[in-house]
């Protein structure tokens, strides 16, 4: 049997051409490459304002085979085609019609191909519309133990206008949980690293440059209040803020570019 890493070496250049493909006439460009955690275990976390724009643009900054959390619904053809539409609408409006008639086959041949294969790298589902999480944490921590790089981003994958900063949603605190109860109970200082993503909210074939602004690795040890409550919520808000700071920072230099 495969394991996640020879399905990912096997998906590799079809990933990648996908990811290329997603952000086809935008440019990807990455500051804090010496952030990067090459080796052993590591949390990556930064917002999510872009839908699958966002993991493409993740997929080409890292060096490293990533392991993505992601909406369970994403795993079944019918959901994952319904969301696409759903984006495009919303990107799109009166167009969006159009573009999904004429886009159709080339989506159609990208869902299933997507839905069949998540699973198949170790993409870990998660259900955002209840409490039962606690699967995908146990998962979390296995992949962790055994020195893989998780990927979890916060939000639904677009731009709200009416929150205070439409660009980052407010995090949960699952992460902050899973490096707690990584230190906690196995005595792992997992390094979580903030990014910030900036220009993924741009509409499909729309030109632009897409920001991948990766900060220094962070540590719950850092950040610890007590038991895990305190803990997870002290630290939950020391990553939102890093991520918000690093968004900051994109945004300043695109305006100067501009």
């Amino acid at each position: 049997m495969r394991s996640f890493e020879d399905e990912l070496k096997r998906v590799e250049p079809v990933g990648r051409l996908l990811s290329r493909l997603a952000l086809l006439g935008k440019s990807v460009i990455v500051h804090g490459e010496d952030n990067f955690v090459r080796t052993g275990p590591n949390i990556i976390v930064g917002n999510h304002c872009g839908f699958y724009k966002d993991v493409a643009a993740v997929h080409l900054a890292f060096p490293r085979p990533l392991f993505f959390t992601a909406n369970q619904e994403i795993f079944r053809r019918e959901d994952l085609n319904r969301m696409v539409r759903s984006h495009l609408r919303r990107q799109l409006k009166s167009l969006s019609g159009l573009v999904h008639f004429l886009v159709s086959p080339f989506l159609s041949l990208i869902v299933t191909y997507i839905s069949s294969n998540i699973a198949k790298v170790g993409a870990i589902p998660v259900d955002l519309y209840n409490h039962g999480k606690h699967e995908a944490i146990r998962r979390s921590k296995e992949y962790l133990l055994a020195g893989r790089a998780i990927v979890a981003l916060q939000g639904r994958g677009r731009v709200v206008p009416q929150d205070p900063n439409p660009y980052v949603r407010a995090f949960s605190r699952g992460t902050s949980v899973i490096a707690y109860e990584m230190y906690d109970d196995y005595g792992v200082d997992v390094p979580v690293t903030p990014l910030a993503l900036f220009g993924t909210q741009l509409p499909l074939l729309i030109p632009g440059k897409v920001r991948v602004n990766v900060g220094p690795p962070m540590f719950i040890s850092r950040h610890l209040a007590g038991g895990l409550d305190a803990t997870a919520a002290r630290f939950k808000d020391a990553l939102e803020s890093a991520v918000k700071a690093l968004l900051m920072e994109s945004i300043r230099a695109q305006g100067e570019r501009s």
